[in-house]
């Protein structure tokens, strides 16, 4: 008898804290000091100084026809900066960088350089340790960034007017470079505050120092750009009433749906998107702010999945475990990012897809089925105690009124262009490429240039 009235105490006072938008039982915030705090999310690659720069360029080849270069999305000249580095011209190095990616400097920071130009480095092949080239890149941007006034001018005034729906990788590189070129563009985004993925989507320790938003800021000081927040297409705005009221259109709006569990239970509370929980950490004024389970699982096999599942343990989560229905050689995840998962404490789970989430209210458990290699159940069921269940499983367009839709995203040419008139399409929410901010960098500049030429025709 007591003990069925304390369960039913407890369900009661779960239901008035859902009710009240309050916590659920389970998650706690402040679980850590401020000083562990300020440890574990600090620059997880520490900037290099003028000296280690010179002692990481020394090691570059700098290759005729440099692997690097080809397997770099913008295409950056990278023997040329990293020459330029070691020459002792880093502002140089930087303009190399910026004129084929205005946004080098986020890149520098997230880019999975293990499985892009440091991948294929000479030195990596040879020796099994690649030339630094991310951190080369970052010094570089960094260092022209510092500078007091920006590095690139606009041309004459040509009158054209181009709006850019979305203020991520893919818009503010397009919308830039249309800068670049003359014209005035006008962005609008559904947020609050401009950066994409880069303000909202990546790990806390990647981006230090409010780094997004400063490089925002920077690369508004072109001029000819102007930002409206809290639009959002479909409910503040209109495509057709785009495409009268400007010469051009450029559709960077992301992804803005996810995709569903198809678990049972998967509503209660305590189950969020771990898209979700990283904006909430990002935009939270302290990390004690955020709560965090003791026992978190987190579903996905992707860059996110593995974002968040390091950030909870790193919000001081006793238990973490990252589960992914297929192996892990075919996680979209890095091997680099899966291996920095296991070091921060991560347990990683494969071949296992989610059946069921159980709880009084708010989840308690979760189980899971073993899966082939084909997704074929195995009929073995393991449970994994949890308190708090993140979800990273893809997302969507989540959005109406578009060009045509190809496999789930906007169809488009090589050159961004969709199935509609004068209205161009980049980043994640077209699917050319891989979803990473160098991919959406290098469409929204492409889609820029095939922009200006169809309206100097």
């Amino acid at each position: 008898f007591i003990r069925g009235k304390v369960s039913s105490i407890t369900a009661v006072r779960w239901e008035i804290q859902m009710a009240s938008g309050e916590l659920v039982q389970g998650l706690v915030a402040g679980r850590l000091s401020s000083e562990a705090y300020d440890e574990n999310f600090s620059d997880l690659h520490a900037p290099l100084d003028a000296h280690e720069a010179l002692v990481a360029a020394d090691r570059c080849y700098f290759c005729y026809d440099a692997p690097c270069v080809t397997a770099c999305p913008t295409d950056i000249d990278i023997p040329l900066f990293i020459r330029q580095i070691a020459t002792g011209t880093a502002d140089a190095a930087g303009m190399t960088i910026f004129s084929q990616n205005i946004m080098g400097g986020m890149c520098a920071r997230v880019c999975p350089t293990e499985t892009l130009c440091e991948e294929t480095c000479v030195r990596e092949v040879a020796e099994g340790k690649p030339v630094q080239i991310g951190q080369l890149q970052r010094f570089a941007t960094d260092h022209l960034m510092a500078q007091s006034v920006h590095p690139f001018s606009r041309a004459a005034e040509t009158g054209r007017r181009i709006a850019v729906v979305g203020a991520g990788p893919a818009g503010l590189a397009c919308a830039h470079r249309l800068a670049m070129h003359g014209h005035s563009v006008v962005v609008y985004d559904a947020n609050a505050k401009a950066g994409g993925l880069n303000e909202y989507g990546i790990a806390s320790y990647k981006t230090v120092d409010s780094f997004a938003k400063r490089e925002v800021a920077w690369l508004l000081e072109i001029g000819g750009i102007t930002i409206e927040h809290d639009k959002k297409l479909g409910r503040d705005l209109n495509l057709t009433d785009l495409t009268e009221r400007f010469d051009a259109v450029f559709l960077a709006i992301g992804l803005a749906g996810v995709n569903a569990l198809g678990a049972s239970g998967q509503g209660k509370a305590g189950v969020r998107d771990a898209v979700d929980f990283i904006a909430e950490l990002r935009q939270a004024e302290t990390y004690s702010q955020v709560p965090i389970g003791r026992d978190v699982v987190v579903i996905g096999g992707g860059m996110t999945a593995v974002d968040a599942a390091v950030q909870a343990k790193l919000l001081g989560a006793l238990n973490v475990t990252l589960v992914y229905r297929r192996s892990r050689d075919r996680m979209n995840a890095s091997r680099f990012e899966q291996d920095l998962a296991a070091a921060k404490g991560v347990r990683i789970i494969t071949n296992a897809a989610p059946v069921e989430i159980s709880g009084n209210g708010a989840v308690e458990a979760i189980s899971f089925e073993y899966m082939d290699d084909d997704l074929n159940p195995m009929g073995e069921v393991f449970t994994l105690s949890a308190d708090q269940v993140l979800t990273a499983i893809g997302q969507t367009l989540g959005a109406t009124e578009l060009p045509s839709i190809t496999r789930g995203r906007i169809a488009v040419s090589p050159d961004g262009r969709t199935s509609v008139a004068n209205v161009w399409a980049g980043g994640d929410c077209t699917g050319l490429g891989d979803d990473l901010t160098v991919t959406a960098v290098a469409q929204g500049r492409d889609a820029a240039e095939d922009i200006h030429r169809a309206l100097s025709a």
